[in-house]
């Protein structure tokens, strides 16, 4: 896959996996794994990224003695998910465009 696509894709991902229920890295992994690859080292730069275009916010929880950060979307968030469903249309639009003849083949 493209890299600059899966990026973006990666960013909707992690709205999407926060969005009913606020959550933390290993588990926004776990709950993305089995859908798009994705490790811890990549997850983190992409929440600190969402968070600085304020589409996210942190905030910490006591955990077994130790702070773990939790993540939360904002309503710019959910207005980007808003957005990239719209243009998703778009692009399945062209998708069936370029797939038109294999279609016809089958």
């Amino acid at each position: 896959m493209d890299i600059q696509m899966k990026r973006g894709l990666l960013d909707i991902c992690v709205l999407s996996s926060i969005k009913s229920k606020d959550s933390y890295g290993y588990k926004i992994v776990k709950d993305i794994k089995p859908y798009i690859s994705i490790s811890e080292s990549t997850l983190y730069p992409i929440l600190r990224r969402l968070e600085a275009a304020e589409m996210l916010t942190v905030y910490n929880v006591e955990h077994n003695g130790r702070l773990r950060k939790y993540y939360s979307i904002t309503e710019k968030g959910l207005e980007r998910l808003r957005e990239f469903k719209n243009e998703w249309q778009e692009i399945m639009s062209v998708y069936h465009y370029i797939t038109r003849e294999d279609e016809a083949n089958e």
